[in-house]
């Protein structure tokens, strides 16, 4: 009983992660957002197109999404439903709202993400465009969260950070590695791994 957001990278099919062929081929139903989407899963599943209408008007971008719950629930509740998303299903994309939806009209069903690649970091090498300083990936909405590469002292850190108004914070050490840890606010430890990586939000 379960629904998992699939990365499908941004665009190029040999960009999508082993993981994510695995899982389009063992799922029991795929979904994706588009023309564009299809294409990418298409060698791998016979996916379902979903309408994810791209306009400012709320209500009709909630009735769509109410609409894809109900397409999506069925499959979910019954076995591994996947829905795929260009790029990474939590950068910028309409996956957690979908769940939001999905999880209020059905709460039994499990959510779970595994990531793709994004052109936040597949810019780069697109260009030839090499970053190695601190910069800034908005939508052009306000700054409300903060990303934090190779943090080993965290809580001095946040310290720092709660002086500029951020209050919610949550790390990972040694991220897809063995020893792999997740903390959450208090949990938060005082030394961690070079390998982290700090997410903080202005609540």
């Amino acid at each position: 009983m379960m629904l998992i957001g699939v990365g499908l990278g941004p665009g190029d099919k040999e960009l999508l992660t082993l993981k994510a062929v695995r899982i389009l081929r063992s799922a029991d139903a795929v979904f994706v957002p588009g023309r564009m989407a299809r294409e990418l899963v298409n060698d791998y599943c016979e996916p379902v197109v979903l309408e994810f209408p791209m306009v400012n008007d709320e209500e009709m971008i909630r009735e769509a999404l109410e609409r894809n719950a109900e397409i999506i629930a069925p499959a979910a509740m019954e076995g591994t439903a996947v829905l795929g998303i260009l790029g990474d299903p939590n950068f910028y994309s309409t996956f957690s709202r979908q769940t939001d939806i999905l999880r209020s009209m059905y709460p039994e069903i499990e959510v779970r993400v595994e990531p793709g690649i994004s052109s936040i970091t597949a810019f780069a090498s697109r260009l030839q465009v090499p970053v190695n300083s601190g910069f800034t990936v908005t939508d052009g909405s306000d700054e409300e969260c903060l990303v934090m590469l190779k943090v080993r002292s965290p809580r001095k850190i946040m310290d720092r950070l709660r002086s500029s108004g951020y209050s919610q914070f949550h790390l990972v050490e040694k991220m897809f590695l063995d020893g792999e840890r997740v903390y959450h606010g208090d949990d938060i430890p005082e030394r961690c791994d070079y390998m982290s990586v700090m997410f903080a939000r202005r609540a």
